[in-house]
């Protein structure tokens, strides 16, 4: 294997995905290399969550060409998903926008869900797990600051809480590559800048390679050096997110952003909220978000 080839985490080659006569990807094609977190940018309905689901290999392509590799192994191929994806699907995290947790099961109890591809059939379905099993589900917890919950019914639980709880689950999987379909569609702001920051950790300090849907383009600015837009299926930007103009982003969703700052450089306005390190609230950096206030029309600038 190339050294290349080595350094990509997720391949998408000339994908191609139709719903009921409507083109949902067409050919799309990207790469995200090792340890990098991108956001996965667009209007709804421009693909992001299909693009997500054919990298875990969760539906299949068109039969007429596409391919996906993760970690250097094929997921799909030619509208066929690979014999093996199980095992492939044992290094991929997947944080679902609806949580995805059972809401009759505790915390710790989801969280140590992740571990199912290590735990033998008969542990699992009684929910017998080691001492170190749990220790390593109570760590995972806490990095993202909600070990104090571990013994709640996850129902219980707000939004919020329930999505880092998703996350946490991902650490404890030992996921490589987590995708992360819209995690905060359904959030407050303060709990979606935990959820991101939780990502962003996992990302950082375990080096997984972290490709996050959103709607929100501000989020994308403080949270991910790369973004990738889709619109109407087809891959319309890639590059770094500060890059990200607003004649991009009329592009990509025809509506109108504010342009501020001098020289022509885009400088949005900012909102500093806390962010979670470990179990404690620790202030950040302030972060850019787009200037509503100097035009009339740029209620539509939140997208």
């Amino acid at each position: 294997m190339s050294e290349s080839m080595d350094a990509t985490a997720v391949e998408v080659l000339d994908l191609c995905k139709t719903f009921a006569h409507r083109t949902a990807l067409d050919r799309v094609g990207l790469r995200v290399a090792k340890g990098e977190m991108a956001a996965l940018i667009g209007p709804s309905g421009s693909g992001k969550s299909t693009l997500l689901r054919h990298v875990a290999g969760l539906i299949p392509a068109d039969r007429r060409g596409g391919e996906v590799r993760v970690l250097g192994h094929s997921v799909q191929r030619g509208g066929r998903v690979a014999r093996d994806v199980r095992r492939i699907r044992s290094r991929i995290g997947f944080v679902f926008q609806q949580f995805n947790l059972v809401g009759r099961l505790t915390l710790l109890t989801n969280t140590l869900v992740g571990m199912l591809a290590r735990v033998p059939t008969w542990r699992s379905a009684a929910h017998c797990f080691t001492a170190a099993e749990k220790r390593a589900a109570m760590a995972a917890l806490a990095r993202v600051g909600i070990a104090e919950h571990a013994g709640q019914r996850a129902s219980t639980l707000s939004g919020g809480q329930q999505q880092r709880g998703a996350i946490a689950r991902a650490m404890v999987q030992g996921a490589q590559v987590i995708l992360a379909d819209e995690p905060i569609a359904s959030l407050d702001p303060e709990s979606s800048h935990r959820v991101l920051a939780a990502l962003a950790a996992l990302n950082r300090e375990d080096g997984a390679t972290v490709l996050v849907s959103l709607h929100q383009i501000d989020y994308a600015w403080r949270y991910c050096p790369r973004s990738i837009a889709l619109k109407e299926g087809r891959v319309v930007f890639d590059g770094p997110t500060r890059e990200l103009t607003p004649g991009h982003l009329r592009n990509i969703y025809g509506t109108c952003v504010s342009w501020c700052g001098d020289g022509g450089s885009f400088a949005p306005a900012t909102y500093a909220p806390p962010v979670v390190v470990g179990l404690q609230a620790a202030p950040r950096e302030a972060a850019p978000l787009f200037d509503s206030s100097a035009d009339p029309e740029a209620a539509c600038c939140t997208i």
